[in-house]
C-alpha cells in the first residue's frame, strides 16, 4: 500500500474479494472499505468487537465467513493510520491532463504514478529505481502469465500504458518480440518517460490514441493482448463491452490470448467475467493481492501439464524474473454459468451506442470524472 500525499485529507482503499471456504473460488460478494486519515487508530479495536458480536447476533455462516476478511482489513488499517503519519515520500510532480489529476512520488528505491479524484488516491504504477526488471506491484506479474498461453511469442499490444513497467518487462526480457503499448493521455505517457526508465528503442512504442479507436483503426494481430486500463477507480465503458472484446478477438494472431486485470471489488465484475466469456470460451483466474487477472482464450481447453511445459521451455528460454511455473500454480478455474459463484442476474455489458455514434461516445466515456 502506498501512504497517501503528505498534507492532504485521503483516503486509502483496502479491497479484496471474500473466499469460499471450501472451494478456492470466487464469490460474488466483495467487500471495500474505505480509510479516512482523519480516523483515531484507537477506535479499530472497539469497532472490531462491535462488528463481531453484529456479526454472532445474526449467526449466518456468510456472515461469520467474512469475518476472517474484516479482521485482516482493520489490522491493516491500524498500520496505514500510523503510517500515514510518517508519510516520507517527496513530490516530484504534478500534472492536470485532460483525462486525470497524476501525481508522480518518490520514496527510494521507489517511485509510484498515482491518479486522484475525489480526495482518493489510486496507485497506477510502481518503479524500483534501483532494478530496472522488478516488478512490485502483484497482478503486474500476473499480467505476463499470458506467455504461457499464446501459441508464438512475436507481438504484444498492450492497451493502458500507466508508467509503462509491464511493457518494458516484457520488452527486457523478450527483446525481439514487438511489444505496442496504446495510452490515452499523453501526459502519462509524458512522465513515464520522465521517471519511470522508460525510453524509445527497437521492438518498443508507445502510441498516444484510445485503446478501442487504435484496434478499430488497426490490420496488425498479435500473439498477446494485455488489457489494464484502469483510471483511478473506474474503466471507460467501451472497452467493458461485448462489442470491444469481439473487435479484441479478431486482432489476436492464431492461438492468441487475452490478459487483463480485473478489479474484483467492483459492482461489474460479475458483469465483466460474463462479458469476457461471451467471447472467448476459455477463462482462466489468477489470484493477486487484491486484484484478479484473467486469461482468455478460443480452441481448445489448455491442461495443466500442456501449460506447464510451456512454461518450463519458456522460463528456460527467457530467463523469467517472475517465472510461469510459479504463477502456474495459481491457476484457478470458477464456475461461470449457473449462479454458484457468478451472479446469475449479472447481464452481459453491450454497446450503449449506434456505430454512428461511436467516436462522440468514446469521447464521454473517457471524459475525466468531475
Amino acid at each position: 500500500m502506498v501512504p497517501p500525499w503528505s498534507g492532504q485529507p485521503t483516503h486509502l482503499r483496502f479491497k479484496a474479494p471474500i473466499f469460499a471456504p471450501l472451494a478456492d473460488v470466487f464469490l460474488s460478494e466483495r467487500a471495500v472499505m474505505v480509510y479516512e486519515s482523519g480516523l483515531d487508530p484507537s477506535l479499530i479495536i472497539p469497532i472490531l468487537h462491535a462488528l463481531q458480536n453484529h456479526l454472532h447476533s445474526r449467526g449466518n455462516q456468510r456472515s461469520m465467513r467474512i469475518w476472517p476478511f474484516i479482521l485482516g482489513t482493520l489490522a491493516s488499517l491500524a498500520v496505514s493510520a500510523a503510517c500515514s503519519a510518517q508519510d516520507n515520500r517527496t513530490l516530484l510532480e504534478s500534472k492536470e491532463s485532460l483525462y486525470n489529476n497524476i501525481y508522480v512520488y518518490e520514496q527510494p528505491p521507489y517511485r509510484s504514478m498515482t491518479f486522484g479524484h475525489n480526495k482518493r488516491i489510486y496507485t497506477e504504477s510502481i518503479y524500483n529505481t534501483s532494478d530496472d526488471k522488478d516488478l512490485p506491484v502483484d497482478y503486474t506479474r500476473f499480467m505476463t502469465a499470458s506467455l504461457m498461453y499464446a501459441k508464438d511469442l512475436h507481438s504484444v499490444l498492450e492497451i493502458g500504458f500507466g508508467g509503462g513497467r509491464t511493457a518494458w518487462y516484457l520488452h527486457r526480457f523478450l527483446p525481439d518480440v514487438s511489444v505496442t503499448s496504446v495510452e490515452l493521455d499523453p501526459t502519462v505517457v509524458e512522465l513515464a518517460k520522465k521517471y519511470f526508465g522508460i525510453r524509445d528503442e527497437p521492438k518498443f512504442q508507445v502510441v498516444n490514441r484510445d485503446g478501442r479507436i487504435f484496434l478499430n483503426e488497426s490490420k496488425e494481430h498479435y500473439d498477446i493482448i494485455l488489457i489494464d486500463a484502469y483510471r483511478g477507480p473506474f474503466v471507460p465503458f467501451h472497452l467493458l463491452t461485448k462489442e470491444f472484446y469481439q473487435i479484441v478477438k479478431d486482432h489476436l494472431a492464431e492461438g492468441g490470448v487475452v490478459a487483463q486485470n480485473v478489479e474484483p471489488s467492483t459492482m461489474l465484475f460479475d458483469s465483466a467475467v460474463k462479458t469476457i466469456n461471451a467471447v472467448f470460451p476459455n477463462l482462466d483466474f489468477y489470484r493477486a493481492d487484491g486484484n484478479i487477472v484473467t486469461v482468455a482464450y478460443s480452441g481448445p481447453a489448455r491442461d495443466a501439464e500442456d501449460l506447464a511445459s510451456v512454461a518450463r521451455d519458456r522460463d528456460k528460454a527467457y530467463g523469467l524474473r517472475y517465472t510461469l511455473q510459479d504463477m502456474l500454480a495459481q491457476r484457478r478455474h470458477i464456475q461461470i454459468e449457473g449462479g454458484k459463484v457468478i451472479d446469475a442476474n449479472a447481464k452481459v455489458l453491450t454497446d450503449d451506442f449506434a456505430p454512428v455514434e461511436a467516436l462522440k461516445t468514446i469521447e464521454r466515456h473517457n471524459r475525466k470524472l468531475p
